[in-house]
């Protein structure tokens, strides 16, 4: 795989915080009613497990409407091959302050960058389809986000598991892809551990109905990993990634509308109002006052990246067809101190990405579940065409 320097036009600013339309235009690809039943009703036969382990877990949004706990984790499958060993605990690619060992004494990471880090995309196929050949055979998509330190670099090895990733929703199933485009999204899981992933993620599951019998929810495929950002621009926050793998955007990458870097402008739902019909959680997130605080009374603000740390948190991506180059613009502030630009600090991250998985294996989506700790074998090969 080559790394190349990507570049992008800029975008006009916009407000922050803007409303969420129940109609949701943009896009063709509207959340199934039905399916979201079958997602309900799957996720809760694979929750069923083992309830005797008494191991306390966070919620989902199926849990919530069912108001029933997680069941506990698979047994351990057997011995992998050497291809698809786990890595032993505690080793990870992670230096967590090498970035400002490798800046001069003069200059610093960016203050705009308010988070960094790897993200995985996902996307699972609808009961009983285990192998989708178009978009509306997409039960939803998935963005899963693996926070590292600020000013931390990326060596050579699997990521490691620091037990903070951040399993994010996207019922729309497409990523928007310009300012017509305003998605809600929400976080299924703050917090957790691979393990937890593995087991009630990543995994497919089978469970019987009455009506309909046998019924098989499909597991994860994976369609994307690189490296992201929460920004900073003043009036607004963007998530901004730039892909690592797969080399080349394959089909099924465009049509769900991953781009080699792209950036979404980032808000915040106020928990304290109602959300449009079509988009209301059962629940909304758990804050704490100082956080509702941070609102002051507005239904919706500029990201912060521990608004994404609590289970239904509700967040608007509004889509940049511009590209990077807003999100990743120069802060007044750090051009006074003389700090690295953002664009430079995410491609320094994403050239240390391309050498971290190209060292993991030869193969795609071997990287990335020895990336996870788990099995590549036991799960979608990374898709690319439909």
């Amino acid at each position: 795989m080559t790394t190349t320097t990507r570049s992008s036009a800029k975008k006009e600013d916009k407000d922050a915080a803007p409303p969420a339309s129940g109609a949701e235009p943009g896009s063709k690809h509207k959340p199934d009613p039905e399916e979201a039943k079958d997602e309900v009703e799957s996720n809760k036969h694979v929750n069923k497990k083992a309830k005797s382990s008494g191991e306390k877990t966070q919620k989902t949004l199926e849990e919530t409407i069912n108001g029933k706990d997680k069941g506990p984790k698979e047994e351990p499958k057997g011995p992998k091959d050497a291809e698809e060993t786990k890595p032993t605990t505690g080793e990870s690619a992670v230096d967590p302050h090498g970035r400002d060992a490798d800046l001069d004494s003069e200059s610093s990471v960016p203050s705009s960058i308010l988070e960094k880090g790897i993200i995985y995309f996902f996307f699972r196929g609808r009961v009983n389809t285990q192998e989708p050949s178009e978009v509306n055979e997409i039960a939803r998509s998935y963005i899963l986000l693996r926070p590292i330190e600020k000013d931390a670099k990326l060596t050579s090895g699997p990521i490691g598991d620091a037990k903070n990733s951040r399993l994010c929703v996207i019922p729309k199933k497409v990523l928007p892809q310009s300012g017509r485009d305003r998605w809600i999204s929400f976080v299924e899981k703050s917090g957790v551990s691979f393990e937890e992933l593995k087991n009630e993620f990543l995994s497919k599951s089978e469970y019987m109905t009455k009506t309909v019998g046998h019924r098989t929810t499909p597991a994860a495929t994976p369609i994307g990993e690189g490296v992201y950002a929460i920004t900073s621009t003043g009036r607004e926050s963007h998530l901004v990634y730039m892909l690592t793998l797969p080399e080349k955007l394959g089909e099924v990458q465009k049509e769900i509308g991953l781009k080699e870097k792209a950036s979404f402008v980032i808000s915040t739902k106020n928990p304290a109002y109602p959300g449009t019909a079509n988009a209301r959680l059962p629940e909304g997130a758990d804050y704490p006052e100082e956080i509702k605080k941070e609102f002051h009374s507005r239904r919706w603000m500029p990201t912060q990246p521990h608004h994404l740390d609590y289970p239904n948190a509700q967040f608007l991506l509004v889509g940049e067809s511009s590209g990077v180059e807003k999100a990743l613009e120069p802060q007044e502030e750090d051009k006074k101190q003389g700090n690295e630009e953002p664009a430079e600090e995410m491609e320094k991250l994403e050239e240390e990405d391309t050498q971290r998985m190209r060292g993991l294996s030869k193969d795609d989506s071997v990287s990335i579940f020895k990336d996870l700790e788990v099995n590549a074998k036991d799960y979608p090969k990374l898709q690319t065409t439909f």
